[in-house]
């Protein structure tokens, strides 16, 4: 079964995109490949009830389990040993990464901005809060986390990346 997103992209995105960056064959139009989420909880050292709540709600968010991710060196001013889980991550690929997101929840939202590409088509998005999302429960939330986005794509450039998301609905500051 395909998503809805996906049949859009094949039908109607892929032709415009052919006309606007004047590619010649299907297989030159950028695509996704893939969606990273990451939450880096530096405070999981002293605290180690943050991660478990932080996989929680990746695994909520994602709909699949996320990775625990570990300290490579150690940093004696930060309290951090080699080894020591500081984060969660996800990499979305394939159906589970075409999903429709409202960033209306984000407070005073004007638009995500145009400058965080990369220089190879690629995209971050930092949000400040988690809990724009309606699958975390807010009652069991202790804390605010961070979380990042990153949308990763077939794109040579910036704004062949740009006009990708742009035409799958990212909504860029005018």
């Amino acid at each position: 079964m395909i998503s809805r997103l996906h049949e859009r992209y094949r039908k109607d995105l892929v032709p415009a995109l052919m006309r606007d960056l004047g590619c010649t064959n299907r297989m030159a139009v950028p695509r996704l490949e893939k969606i990273v989420l990451n939450m880096g909880l530096g405070e999981a050292s002293q605290n180690p009830k943050l991660l478990d709540a932080a996989v929680e709600e990746l695994a909520a968010i994602s709909g699949q389990k996320p990775v625990v991710t570990r300290a490579k060196k150690a940093i004696a001013n930060f309290k951090l040993r080699e080894g020591m889980p500081i984060g969660a991550m996800v990499t979305l690929r394939g159906e589970r990464m075409l999903v429709n997101v409202a960033l209306a929840r984000v407070r005073d939202f004007k638009g995500v901005p145009d400058r965080a590409f990369d220089g190879r088509g690629n995209y971050s998005l930092g949000l400040r809060e988690q809990v724009i999302f309606p699958e975390i429960n807010l009652d069991k939330v202790e804390k605010i986390k961070g979380l990042t986005v990153v949308i990763c794509t077939t794109a040579r450039s910036d704004a062949e990346g740009k006009a990708l998301l742009r035409a799958l609905g990212m909504p860029f500051r005018a």
